[in-house]
C-alpha cells in the first residue's frame, strides 16, 4: 500500500486506516506488557521510558504550533483536552499516580479516541504535523490501557468524581476563553466543521449538555467494573 506524501489528510484514507490498524494492534501489546511488568523491577524503567517517549512526541508539536508559520489563535493554544491529556498521561506513567491514571484512562478511551475516529487534521503522511498528531493520540490511549488494564492502577469512585470535576473545570475555563477570544476550543461554543459524533446531539447548547451527561454515564460504566474488581480483592 503506497501512501502519497504532501496531500491533504482525508478521514479513512489509506494513511488513516494504517494508523488505526497500528493502534489496535498496539493495544494488545501494551496490555500484555503491562501485566507482565506489573510489580517487576523493570516496571518503573519501562513506565518512565514510555513517559519520555510521549513527551518527545508531544512537546515538539506544541512548540511547532506556536511558531510564526504555524500560529493560529483558533488552534495553536494547548486548550484542547488532548493537549492536557498527554500531560496527565506522562505524569501517571512517571509516578504511578492513581488520579492521573484515571484521568488518562477515562479521557483517553472516550475522548481521545473520538479525535482519532474523526480527526481535525489537514496534513497527511509523512508531514511532521501528521506524525506528531497521531503519535500524541495513539500514545495517550495506549498509556490508558497500559496503566489501568495492564498495570492495574485501577480507578475508584473517588478518582471518577475528581476526573469529572477536573473536566468541568477545563470546560468552564475553555468556554470563557472561547467567548472572549472568539475561538472554539473543545467545540464548546459551536459544532466542529468536520463531521463528528456531536452532529447527532442537536444544536448548541443542547449538544454540550447531552455530551456532558453521556460522558459522565460512560465514565461511570468504565469505572464500575474496576471497583468491583478491587472489592473482590479486598474481600
Amino acid at each position: 500500500m503506497t501512501l502519497a506524501a504532501g496531500e491533504r489528510f482525508e478521514s479513512y484514507s489509506s494513511s488513516h486506516l494504517v494508523v488505526l490498524a497500528i493502534f489496535v494492534a498496539g493495544v494488545a501489546v501494551v496490555i500484555v506488557a503491562g501485566r507482565r511488568l506489573a510489580g517487576q523491577p523493570a516496571e518503573q524503567r519501562v513506565r518512565r521510558t514510555f513517559a519520555v517517549a510521549l513527551m518527545g512526541i508531544t512537546i515538539p508539536l506544541q512548540i511547532l504550533q506556536l511558531t510564526p508559520d504555524e500560529w493560529n489563535l483558533q488552534t495553536s493554544l494547548p486548550f484542547q483536552l488532548c493537549d492536557l491529556a498527554w500531560m496527565f498521561a506522562a505524569h501517571a506513567l512517571w509516578t504511578r499516580n492513581r488520579l492521573t491514571s484515571t484521568i488518562t484512562y477515562l479521557w483517553g478511551i472516550t475522548l481521545t479516541t473520538q479525535g482519532m475516529l474523526t480527526p481535525d487534521l489537514a496534513s497527511d503522511f509523512p508531514e511532521p504535523r501528521f506524525l506528531m498528531f497521531w503519535g500524541m493520540h495513539v500514545l495517550i490511549v495506549w498509556a490508558s490501557f497500559f496503566l489501568v488494564v495492564g498495570l492495574r492502577i485501577l480507578p475508584t469512585w473517588r478518582t471518577y468524581r475528581q476526573t469529572v470535576a477536573v473536566t468541568l473545570g477545563w470546560a468552564v475555563s475553555a468556554y470563557v476563553f472561547n467567548v472572549v477570544a472568539g475561538t472554539n476550543y473543545g467545540y464548546l461554543n459551536r459544532l466542529p466543521k468536520n463531521a463528528s459524533l456531536l452532529d447527532y446531539l442537536g444544536p448548541w447548547p443542547l449538544y454540550v449538555v447531552l455530551e456532558i451527561a453521556i460522558v459522565a454515564v460512560v465514565w461511570a460504566l468504565l469505572t464500575w467494573p474496576w471497583t468491583r474488581s478491587r472489592a473482590r480483592v479486598d474481600a
